[in-house]
């Protein structure tokens, strides 16, 4: 067997489960580095206005492990790890920030939403992110870096996270809307038979991602009010202006989220009117058609003593009852339908 073959990074990442690392200096752009070269750089202790970002995968089974014996990461950094709840949070610990990020993977043609979860762990030298699929916002945040865009601390790091999350989730809303927009039009000129099943797919997929995603800017105000001491005013500043930009948002999620409600409730109001004037013209014909019916009937008894069974004008006799007892009952039907 090649041993390059042997050699090659599992889960698009290396042997101890990074997918890419950056080493930042101030008024520098950041520099890739390996997993031994972050190590080593963490045991220094002359690393003042520099810090690291160091993204891994947690699909790799050596990733946990090395995170745990080469980072120094805390205990509750791994505990948050393995909770149940997923639910979006950014939270001030030990000194450091742990987020739990919800990120989405969204493609309309493939699959309505995929939810994925994104570990951060924050403090003053180092951002650690951590995921079990890739992601889009964060592939984002790395392209950023690799294009030379700067950044002064871990926490402005974190605060373009978000504001690429939020760009994110404008598409998304720009993109449903759009088809709302299409749907409403094909609804307006009679023309959209499947228009209320798209509309529920598209409600489900904005409501699930509107629950997920909404904890998000309560949690960092929560922690905004009493942030950790090495977080200076200007990275308080930017994530507080990334998490209004997100609570905008997600405003305009819960719009467009009432506006397909309403826009279901005028199709399904159409079609009960469609419905119920289908109901009448049956019940006008059954009705127009029963005079008749009962003439018939009595007539078709073969039985002796059949009236004007020996008249020669008995059959117009017949047409003439029948006739003006289907129009006093088409003149009743009418006259109910417009009394309704």
């Amino acid at each position: 067997m090649n041993p390059a073959t042997l050699q090659r990074p599992p889960y698009g990442s290396d042997f101890s489960g990074l997918v890419c690392g950056f080493h930042f200096r101030a008024d520098q752009p950041g520099e890739a580095i390996d997993a031994e070269a972050a190590s080593e750089w963490l045991a220094r202790e002359d690393t003042t206005r520099e810090f690291v970002w160091l993204h891994f995968d947690l699909a790799n089974s050596a990733c946990e492990r090395w995170m745990r014996t080469r980072l120094g990461l805390p205990d509750a950094f791994f505990d948050t790890l393995h909770e149940g709840s997923h639910s979006t949070r950014i939270e001030h610990q030990e000194g450091a920030l742990f987020a739990v990020i919800n990120d989405v993977m969204f493609n309309f043609e493939l699959t309505p939403a995929e939810i994925a979860t994104l570990w951060v762990y924050t403090h003053q030298k180092i951002l650690v992110t951590a995921r079990m699929k890739p992601l889009r916002s964060v592939d984002s945040l790395r392209e950023s870096v690799r294009r030379g865009e700067m950044f002064r601390s871990p926490a402005e790091l974190l605060a373009h996270l978000l504001r690429d999350q939020a760009d994110l989730l404008v598409q998304i809303v720009r993109r449903t809307a759009v088809e709302v927009d299409g749907i409403e039009d094909r609804f307006l000129s009679m023309h959209s038979p499947s228009s209320r099943s798209d509309l529920g797919a598209l409600r489900r997929v904005l409501v699930r991602l509107q629950r997920v995603l909404a904890p998000e800017p309560g949690s960092v105000f929560r922690l905004l009010a009493r942030p950790p001491r090495w977080l200076h005013s200007h990275d308080i500043q930017d994530l507080r202006d990334a998490t209004e930009e997100f609570s905008m948002v997600l405003n305009d999620l819960a719009g467009l989220v009432e506006r397909i409600k309403l826009l279901q409730e005028e199709i399904a109001t159409r079609m009960d009117e469609q419905s119920n004037r289908t109901l009448f013209t049956l019940t006008l014909v059954t009705v127009l058609a029963l005079p008749i019916n009962i003439v018939a009937g009595f007539f078709g008894m073969n039985v002796g003593g059949i009236p004007l069974a020996e008249n020669h004008h008995g059959f117009w006799l017949l047409v003439f009852i029948v006739a003006s007892f289907t129009a006093l009952a088409g003149w009743w039907a009418f006259r109910r339908s417009r009394n309704l």
